[in-house]
């Protein structure tokens, strides 16, 4: 098994979470790395896995989706700047835990999880995707688990379609019909969760729905009888819109198991890191603990 973690909902967490009047030497905030950081410490020792990586974002604005769609997350706020230097401590902090992680201009955290999902499965290796992200949910398949850390829930891939309202496999299509205020995503106009997901239930793809749109007045939705004319005129929206929700799984990448392995933390490294941070004796007693968790578990 893998865990693949994704750093934004974590560090974001606890960037609105943990006390904001902590903070490192130089005076600057220091209060999401450490609640990333001991987040991410207790997952490993509760977890001990052997195989882990950590996936951040690197921007808003320079994703392969932006080239397709310039409109992609534009009306979302930039991270406040006291939380931009964090998230580069945060990844010094997985460096010096030995926790491999893993960033690109060019792709999201999703891809990042969905191209190393895809190589582990030729592999042999299942994965956990740690999240509470929606969209991450297309990417499981059976052997792999969801797992809400916050809210410890974990869902298999027979339990997605209860807990989020479609199969994995046409999860990028639901998210496409009824667009994404959050990215900034169309879709279909007056196409909801409901409707979304009792169209996928009935078709197992937008290729599949858009040829059969004679067939849409029978499901049992609320407007029916012209749900298919609406489809039919935001039929490049809704294709449009599913290039953006449709996780990259291709990334050029060579790796395996080898980059994918948690390596024994650098205690003398991390102690430096916590006196930097001004981190009390919390972080420390784990950094200990973490150091004495064998390598090789069958996790």
């Amino acid at each position: 098994m893998v865990y693949l973690i994704d750093a934004s909902v974590y560090v974001f967490r606890a960037y609105y979470s943990m006390p904001p009047e902590m903070i490192d030497r130089d005076g600057l905030p220091a209060h999401a790395t450490f609640g990333f950081a001991r987040f991410l410490g207790d997952l490993i020792e509760r977890a001990q896995p052997r195989y882990i990586a950590v996936a951040f974002d690197e921007s808003l604005s320079t994703s392969f989706r932006n080239q397709i769609y310039p409109a992609y997350k534009a009306n979302r706020d930039p991270p406040p700047e006291d939380l931009k230097f964090q998230f580069l401590r945060c990844q010094e902090f997985c460096r010096h835990a030995g926790i491999p992680y893993f960033s690109h201009a060019e792709y999201e955290a999703d891809d990042i999880v969905g191209s190393l999902m895809t190589l582990c499965r030729r592999d042999g290796l299942p994965a956990t995707l740690v999240t509470r992200d929606k969209d991450f949910a297309q990417l499981i398949r059976h052997g792999d688990t969801y797992w809400d850390y916050t809210d410890n829930a974990k869902y298999l891939y027979h339990q997605i379609e209860d807990r989020f309202g479609v199969a994995p496999e046409r999860f990028a299509d639901f998210l496409a019909l009824m667009g994404d205020s959050v990215d900034n995503i169309k879709g279909v106009p007056g196409v909801g969760p409901k409707t979304a997901a009792a169209l996928m239930k009935e078709f197992a793809s937008l290729e599949e729905l858009y040829d059969n749109l004679d067939q849409v007045a029978k499901i049992p939705v609320r407007g029916a009888g012209k749900l298919a004319a609406k489809l039919a005129e935001h039929r490049e929206a809704a294709f449009l819109a599913r290039r953006l929700t449709e996780i990259a799984c291709n990334m050029p990448m060579q790796i395996g198991r080898t980059e994918l392995t948690r390596r024994a933390p650098d205690v003398a490294a991390l102690t430096e890191f916590f006196d930097r941070h001004n981190f009390g004796p919390t972080l420390r007693r784990q950094a200990e603990r973490l150091a004495l968790l064998p390598l090789a578990v069958a996790a």
